[in-house]
């Protein structure tokens, strides 16, 4: 199915985390069936949109295959993107591939706080101890065992959660007897893709051009330019480490090559390749 991304972009809350809800045919809210020839209620791949009874019954009748767990952050992102970033785009990528395969998959609630302690001299950055995280993501995956199901997909969307999940994962897999996998929505990208579509040659970098690519095409409003001059924020960053600083105002300086166009097709390879992947899982059974 190709992926049709609508620009109006829906919300929901969790308490007071903003979560992107994108079309992906030309309805808002919902996604073209994968028979084609209907339309979905895009909460209906939402865990916490859903009631005891639609969960219970879409686990238990057999129609529901494979839960997806997104990981993200609440960290800086430069000087112009909303520090939940990494979070709204893996809930994207997740939903809109979940939408795809309606009613085999369905997206739990994102844990929000990532490990970030690299940007902790970057005002407004959260982060959760190693430990802390890692129990968090495996206390989730263990309330979905103990439901039922059988086939979970870790989907992360935030650099610093990817060395502490992969080292983990086949523990996790062992201890619940389940099925339990570890991607981050960017393992879709070849070098290939990346060449195509980004100018500067990096994806995902951070709050450059990919980036800033992405939430154009699916949360332009988490995007705010206005007032900001890097040169004059430059002291008042206290950024403590010289490399990270050259590397920062590089990837400001990337972020202006960023377009709607370049988010779309990015996204678009993203969650087709996550649908696929969600079906291998099934198929590993």
């Amino acid at each position: 199915m190709s992926l049709l991304l609508n620009r109006r972009v829906l919300f929901s809350s969790i308490g007071s985390l903003p979560v992107a809800q994108r079309a992906v045919a030309g309805a808002p809210g919902a996604s073209v069936s994968p028979a084609g020839n209907a339309y979905i209620d895009s909460r209906k791949v939402l865990l916490w949109e859903s009631t005891r009874k639609e969960f219970r019954e879409s686990l238990e009748g057999g129609a529901l295959k494979v839960l997806i767990v997104p990981t993200g952050s609440t960290e800086q992102h430069n000087e112009h993107l909303a520090m939940i970033h990494d979070t709204a785009s893996v809930m994207l990528v997740a939903q809109c591939a979940a939408l795809q395969l309606y009613p085999q998959a369905m997206v739990a609630t994102p844990v929000s706080v990532g490990i970030s302690p690299h940007w902790m001299d970057r005002k407004g950055t959260l982060s959760l101890r190693e430990e802390t995280f890692l129990a968090v993501v495996y206390d989730t995956c263990e309330s979905l065992a103990t439901h039922g199901v059988k086939r979970i997909l870790i989907l992360n969307g935030h650099g610093g959660n990817v060395a502490p999940l992969q080292k983990k994962v086949g523990e996790f897999r062992e201890k619940l007897g389940i099925n339990v996998r570890f991607n981050s929505y960017w393992d879709a990208y070849s070098p290939d893709d990346v060449k195509k579509y980004m100018e500067s040659g990096v994806a995902p970098g951070h709050a450059a051009e990919f980036e800033t690519s992405f939430a154009m095409a699916a949360f332009p409003e988490r995007i705010h330019w206005e007032g900001v001059d890097y040169e004059k924020a430059k002291p008042h960053l206290h950024i403590k480490d010289p490399a990270s600083a050259r590397q920062e105002e590089q990837f400001y300086k990337e972020a202006k090559l960023a377009s709607t166009a370049k988010g779309e097709a990015m996204i678009g390879i993203a969650v087709n390749w996550v649908a696929e992947r969600l079906r291998q899982m099934i198929a590993e059974g």
